[in-house]
């Protein structure tokens, strides 16, 4: 299982946005090879006035920050959609798998999920 959270300014059209989500859905489905549905994607849109750009003097406003909860691989992908590589921060976060409450909150190193997690 993998969940991820993209974080942009306003300004991107609905195109663009589902393009985004489609292309770290399938980075994470390819990297950890899960089933094309499983990784979760969710994207945030913020104004200008909400969103503080790390290092801003070498980001455009085109800056995608990608949070990931479990494995990356998603640069290049993001890269052939025009996000430069420079403008992605991917924040990775593994918790422990017994710290991941799955079917009705059985810990998750308790259940056969059908594919490695194990990275």
């Amino acid at each position: 299982m993998a969940l991820a959270r993209i974080e942009l300014l306003e300004g991107r059209t609905p195109e663009e946005k589902r393009a985004l989500v489609e292309a770290v859905r399938a980075a994470l489905s390819e990297a950890l090879e899960a089933p094309e549905e499983d990784p979760v994607v969710r994207l945030a849109e913020y104004p200008r006035e909400q969103f503080s750009l790390p290092y801003p003097d070498r980001h455009s406003d085109r800056y995608a920050l990608v949070e990931v909860t479990m494995f990356a691989g998603i640069v290049q992908r993001l890269m052939a959609l025009d996000v430069p590589a420079n403008d992605v921060l991917i924040v990775l976060h593994e918790p422990p798998m017994e710290n991941w409450g799955v079917e009705d909150g059985t810990p998750a190193s308790e259940v056969d999920v059908g594919f490695k997690v194990d990275i």
